[in-house]
């Protein structure tokens, strides 16, 4: 079982800087694919990573747009991709979800979890499972944040 003391994931995108702005191509006015995205300091004995995309601005509560697990260890998530098992996101689909808010600038978060174990999850699972099962098997963890606003034109 890992130490209660997490180590930090460096994580980033060559897309974006954290707290830029998400390019469109990885929007819903664009090509509506994943962009890549960079792991560094990955902690001996990982086993698989976790990554989950959340917009905590979205009007109903959090929006959960990616949820993925059993990603093997890698320092490079390549874009447009399924690097793992994906999991229900608020669409109640599995994959990505591309980010498209109804108004105004949200913010993007793009977390990735080093595990010890490889999880026994169902595909399709939710976040609130996700977290759940991996939540005694977290070696480090980490974070970009990217935002996003769709032009008042595109919303016609």
């Amino acid at each position: 079982m890992p130490s209660t003391l997490t180590a930090k994931l460096d994580v980033s995108s060559p897309a974006f800087e954290n707290d830029g702005t998400i390019p469109m191509r990885y929007t819903c006015d664009g090509a509506a694919v994943n962009p890549p995205i960079h792991i560094n300091e990955i902690p001996h004995g990982t086993q698989s990573l976790a990554l989950l995309l959340e917009d905590p601005d979205a009007p109903g509560g959090t929006y959960d747009h990616w949820i993925v697990w059993n990603i093997p260890p890698t320092t490079t998530i390549e874009e447009d991709s399924n690097p793992g098992i994906s999991g229900s996101n608020s669409a109640e689909r599995t994959g990505y979800r591309s980010p498209c808010p109804p108004d105004g600038s949200h913010r993007y978060f793009f977390s990735i979890y080093a595990l010890d174990a490889e999880l026994d999850l169902a595909p399709g699972a939710t976040k609130a499972e996700l977290k759940k099962i991996m939540k005694n098997h977290i070696l480090a963890k980490g974070s970009v944040m990217a935002q996003y606003e769709r032009e008042s034109s595109d919303l016609n």
